[in-house]
This record gives structure tokens, C-alpha cells and sequence, in this order.
């Protein structure tokens, strides 16, 4: 049967990702949890290792404050705790977090004293809206921003989130997503304690065209080589003819590989 290959792993940046708070009460990210912070099933946190693979990859990001919106399929409003009213958001206009334009004035350099960014604005479809989550971030030369819904996380009441990849290595921008209203005439809550996104660090070369151009299609079954039927032999049907066969058993042989591979990535350094 087939052996696994070497594979040259690259050397991870000394800093991947760093965020910048620029609305003193945003929430901070934080690490994105394997078990989608409660959301995946136990079994599936126990033996499903894609699902909980994908739940860690990234960062949690917040909504920058609680607030609620409200959409009659034109006009978008909103609102926040502590006022008893809501107050429209003009069409292709922005408004900015409370208080926020003269903090950020009162510390940046006058050149940018002008530029708060906003906290949210309408976009020219109706239901489209932009929204900030407070923050900035940086990352490793190379390394780029994918942002998106939680994963594994159960969909968001009333809004769908688009996905975008953010070349956050040179754009030094605030860290904003895309969204759509999809209720009308209900109030659309955001709040702090849970995520609004998910952001995961992925390189640049990831999705190049070169390499995305780069792909191979085997049309028919009767064109597997000998390995390819090895290889289907060791994931499919080895398991499938154990006479103990062990829960999990792609888990823990992944865990098992992504262990060894950091301790060859930290060989170098130890020596």
C-alpha cells in the first residue's frame, strides 16, 4: 500500500496577523474555537476533524457595538441601546459611531484628523450596506485576509454576510465587510457577544491564477493509476474491514501528522 510522501512545509511568519482597536469599546478578535464556540454537535467536536478544523481556522471579529437595524426594502434605519428612537441612514450615505468623529480627531495628526471612518453605511442596492467592525489589522508580507461568516456557526437573523479576501500586507484600511438585508419591517439585532465574522489568514499564492490554473480532471473511474486505488484502499475500505475499528480515526491520524509537523518546524529553531 501507499506511503505518505515528504512534504517540504513552509516556515510560518514571526508574526502573522496583528488588529488594531480604533473604537476604545470594540470588542477584541479572538482565536476561533474548534468546537464553533459550542455550536458543533459533540460528536461531530469528537470525531469530525474537517468541521472542527474549519471552526478554529482564523479569528472571531465582533460587532463594534450593540445595535439594531431596520429595512422597509429601501430605507435602512437604525438604532442602539440607551435611545428610544431610530434614526435613518441616508441612502449611499454613512453614519459613525457615537462620539467616535471627535475622539478619533482629538489623537490623529491633523492630515487625518478629518478621515473617522464610518461605522456603517447604505450602498447603492437596496438592502446592501458596508460595515465596520472597529478595527484595523496587518498582516505578514505575502498573507492575506479572508473574511466571512463564522463557520459552522447557524446563519445570522436577518442579514447575510458577503465573503472577501483583504490584502491586509498593504492595505492598512479599517477592516470592513459587506452585507444584505434580507427582513423587512423587523428589527435586525447585532450584538457584541456574538461573532458577526471570521477571518482566516490565508498566502497570497493560495489563490493566484497561476496556481488556481493549476488543476488536473480524471473524467473517468477507469483511469485511477494503481496509487490512486491504494490510496482508496488505505481511506475507504482498510477501515471498512477492521474488525475493531477505532472511533475517529481520521482525526486522530490528522492531529497526529499536524503534530509532527510542528515539531519539525521547531527542530531549526531548537538546534
Amino acid at each position: 500500500m501507499s506511503t505518505a510522501a515528504t512534504i517540504e512545509l513552509p516556515v510560518p511568519p514571526e508574526k502573522l496577523v496583528t488588529f488594531h482597536r480604533l473604537i476604545p469599546t470594540a470588542r477584541l478578535p479572538q482565536r476561533a474555537d474548534r468546537s464553533a464556540a459550542g455550536m458543533l454537535p459533540t460528536r461531530a467536536f469528537r470525531y469530525c476533524e474537517p468541521s472542527t478544523s474549519a471552526s478554529g481556522f482564523g479569528y472571531y471579529i465582533f460587532p463594534a457595538m450593540d445595535f439594531s437595524l431596520r429595512f422597509d426594502g429601501y430605507d435602512v434605519l437604525w438604532t442602539w441601546p440607551g435611545v428610544s428612537e431610530w434614526f435613518p441612514i441616508p441612502k449611499l450615505g454613512a453614519v459613525q459611531y457615537p462620539g467616535f468623529r471627535d475622539y478619533f480627531a482629538s489623537v490623529a495628526p491633523p492630515e487625518c484628523a478629518e478621515y473617522a471612518p464610518p461605522l456603517m453605511g447604505v450602498l447603492q442596492e437596496p438592502g446592501f450596506m458596508q460595515m465596520w467592525t472597529g478595527l484595523m489589522a496587518r498582516t505578514a508580507p505575502g498573507w492575506s485576509l479572508l473574511v466571512r461568516s463564522p463557520a459552522n456557526f447557524g446563519r445570522p437573523g436577518g442579514y447575510e454576510p458577503f465573503e472577501g479576501v483583504i490584502e491586509t500586507d498593504h492595505w492598512f484600511g479599517p477592516l470592513i465587510t459587506n452585507i444584505r438585508l434580507i427582513k423587512t419591517d423587523t428589527p435586525i439585532d447585532f450584538r457584541q457577544e456574538h461573532p458577526m465574522l471570521q477571518v482566516q489568514p490565508i498566502p497570497r499564492i493560495a489563490y493566484q491564477e497561476s496556481t488556481l490554473n493549476n488543476y488536473e480532471l480524471v473524467p473517468e473511474l477507469k483511469q485511477f493509476t494503481p496509487e490512486d486505488w491504494d490510496d482508496f484502499y488505505d481511506t475507504v475500505v482498510r477501515p471498512n474491514v477492521m474488525t475493531d475499528r477505532p472511533r475517529g480515526m481520521y482525526a486522530a491520524e490528522s492531529r497526529k501528522r499536524r503534530a509532527a509537523e510542528e515539531a519539525t518546524r521547531r527542530k531549526p529553531d531548537e538546534s
